[in-house]
């Protein structure tokens, strides 16, 4: 990499982002930054990028792999790491200060990459050494990189003629803009909504949990009484437990309207404009569709695989989960509810079914999943597995009070990565649950420089009585977010555009889904599931009732996983601007797989954040098409013992550390012995082929 010097920059002096991180690890000083560093901070980084990338295409020696392939990927260091600790911040610790820099740094970054892609001695530099790479010498690695640079150019517009290049930078700045307001309207529809309670006889059906969660929410705004929000601590057990259909049925329509109500934050025609310049870039490149230029770069390759995958996902799932409704219509009326079964039923009358037929309240399990004994239960697994050890440092600089990080070693007591660990909801965290990194792993001038990844994630906050307390699905969703962090602290890699998680997106879940297979093994839950006040171990007839009811209704949410990925398809594989109304557009997508009634003025596409604001357009089916290699995967574990080091090993060597530097379906081979089948996942889902 080419280091210019930053001297010069007078508004840049003194700005911790633009020096030497002196902190431990090289960890970004969030201490030290401020909101006013951020975009004098990306405009000297870009200035300094610029200059490296003119270097590179204005050489004067022939183009090679070194000097021209390498080179790029090296360029742009200090950009990217100051990207990745504004943008994940804007995720993780916003506020309104912070989404305008995002509004003003995003067009920015856009228009830089888009020079790097459109500099034309640049790219005949790398077409030079794509089309003579016969004569270089190159690793596996090395040709990955190669076709995944060349592809970076072509795929992106370096082909076109000069008018439509103009175009796509058009396209790619308004694309960016577009997916920042999507997101912040999201948030803000979230974090503004909120039903305060003061007749505490409105908790019936409640948990404690629930209710000391309601308790503590409504202290936090300093009102008396309770609040439920829409954050999913709050809403999923408020949906899944209140006796009180009409306030599940508030909730429900303030959770499914986000962001579709006349207002400021309404996300309708901002979706119907991202799919449209998606079509039209997609247009530009040669593809009739944007599912067709995006799949063409996934393990599916074409969009018919994908169709037909989730046709027969359907096709075995779709009369299960409706036998599956029926039941519980019919169970319903046994306890005198008469009504058609709406989507704020579904939760409660699913769950008091659950709790008759297997005699099992999922709440039971929640004082044996401490947040603390759950961590210590993955970081066990994780040191059976691959020998891995944690060790905290509270000198390293957080972002925020309850952020802690561990620095993680390998089996041979090498440093491994660092980990910051972010648990709780706030008003400036986006929902959900997600890995990231401060720093990717790679290699340069022969140092190995080692990631810092970080989880954040939604779990239920301690209370002023209790401490974390976690339900089953969170303790799966630790695990699986636990999986992406195993793929990026274990990556073995030499160049960062390969590194980690930089894989295909249909392959990226295959490290987290295959983790939450451990959620329901006795010798995985005895590790750590003490009950918090006694210390008792959790009852083995408990475990036997979550593995007894893990295929509860597992079709229907094979159903519900599909009519998401059946809309994301739609809105990705049009090939004419869509003019109809969003709401017509997206039932029409979902209809195949509708199981219950049409609620007017809802919309699950306007907050469809994955698609919209994330990198899962044309990708959703992603999430099952792993559960399909995770089931096979996890087979072998189940075949040689789930603490099994020898296959753990296996699976470190061929899909942990190898991120993208080898073409996914060869490295599950090399792991399995074989390619994978549907019909491990069926089998252990309780499905059948019809």
């Amino acid at each position: 990499m080419i280091l210019l010097s930053l001297s010069g920059f007078t508004e840049t002096e003194n700005n911790p982002l633009l020096a030497d991180f002196k902190t431990p690890c090289e960890t970004p000083p969030f201490h030290s930054i401020r909101h006013d560093h951020y975009l004098p901070a990306f405009k000297a980084a870009i200035d300094e990028a610029k200059n490296e990338i003119e270097a590179i295409a204005n050489a004067e020696t022939a183009p090679d792999f070194r000097n021209t392939i390498e080179a790029i990927s090296q360029s742009g260091e200090r950009l990217s790491r100051i990207s990745s600790i504004f943008f994940n911040l804007n995720s993780a610790e916003t506020d309104e200060e912070m989404q305008q820099i995002a509004r003003d740094a995003s067009p920015l970054i856009t228009d830089f990459y888009n020079d790097i892609l459109f500099n034309e001695k640049l790219f005949q530099r790398v077409r030079q050494v794509y089309e003579q790479s016969e004569n270089f010498e190159l690793t596996s690695e090395q040709k990955m990189l190669l076709e995944k640079t060349w592809k970076s150019f072509a795929r992106n517009g370096a082909l076109l003629p000069a008018d439509k290049k103009q175009k796509m930078r058009e396209i790619s700045r308004e694309l960016s803009e577009l997916s920042l307001k999507f997101s912040d309207n999201i948030l803000a529809e979230t974090n503004d909504w909120f039903l305060h309670i003061t007749d505490e006889a409105e908790l019936s059906g409640l948990p404690q949990s629930a209710i000391d969660g309601a308790t503590q929410a409504a202290s936090s705004k300093e009102l008396e009484g309770w609040v439920i929000t829409l954050h999913a601590p709050s809403f999923v057990p408020f949906m899944r437990y209140s006796d009180r259909r009409d306030l599940r049925e508030k909730v429900y329509m303030a959770y499914s309207t986000r962001s579709y109500k006349v207002n400021e934050y309404d996300n309708t025609e901002i979706l119907t404009r991202i799919a449209n310049l998606r079509l039209e870039k997609a247009n530009l490149l040669g593809y009739s569709s944007h599912a067709d230029f995006v799949l063409e770069e996934t393990m599916a390759q074409n969009a018919n695989t994908v169709n037909s995958f989730l046709k027969e996902l359907a096709d075995a799932s779709l009369p299960v989960a409706k036998k599956e409704l029926a039941d519980v219509q019919e169970f319903a009326k046994t306890k005198g509810f008469n009504q058609a079964i709406e989507t704020w039923d579904w939760a409660y009358y699913a769950e008091k079914l659950r709790q008759e037929k297997y005699d099992f309240d999922e709440e039971l399990t929640r004082p044996y999943f401490q947040l603390e004994k759950v961590k210590e239960g993955i970081f066990e697994l994780t040191n059976r597995l691959w020998g891995l050890t944690y060790k905290p440092n509270t000198e390293i600089p957080v972002y925020q009070k309850d952020v802690a990080v561990y620095e993680v070693y390998g089996v041979d007591g090498k440093f491994l990565s660092l980990l910051y660990l972010d648990f709780f909801p706030r008003p400036g965290k986006s929902a959900g649950a997600w890995m990231t990194s401060f720093r990717e792993q790679y290699r340069k001038n022969g140092q190995d420089i080692r990631p810092q990844v970080s989880l954040v994630c939604n779990f239920s906050k301690p209370t002023d009585t209790k401490p974390s307390l976690l339900s089953f699905n969170e303790v799966t969703t630790f695990l699986h977010e636990f999986g992406h962090a195993l793929h990026g602290m274990m990556s073995d890699v030499n160049y960062v555009d390969l590194s980690g998680t930089s894989v295909y997106r249909d392959f990226v879940e295959l490290p987290s889904q295959i983790m939450e297979n451990w959620a329901v093994e006795h010798e995985f839950l005895d590790l750590f599931a003490r009950h918090y006040e006694t210390g008792d171990p959790i009852p083995a007839e408990l475990v036997e009732k979550i593995i007894e009811t893990r295929n509860f209704h597992a079709a229907y949410a094979t159903v519900r996983q599909l009519s998401f990925g059946l809309n994301d398809m739609a809105w990705h594989s049009i090939t004419q601007p869509v003019k109809m109304k969003p709401e017509i557009f997206e039932r029409t997508a979902m209809q195949p797989v509708q199981l219950f009634n049409w609620i007017d003025g809802t919309m699950m596409s306007t907050g469809f954040s994955h698609i919209f604001a994330g990198g899962y357009a044309a990708g959703y089916y992603g999430y099952k098409w792993a559960e399909v290699l995770d089931a096979d995967a996890y087979k072998a574990f189940r075949e040689n013992g789930i603490f099994d080091k020898a296959t753990a090993e296996k699976f470190r060597n061929y899909i942990l550390s190898k991120g993208g530097s080898e073409p996914p379906m060869e490295l599950y081979v090399k792991f399995r012995g074989k390619e994978p089948a549907i019909d491990a996942m069926l089998e252990r889902d309780g499905l059948k082929k019809l």
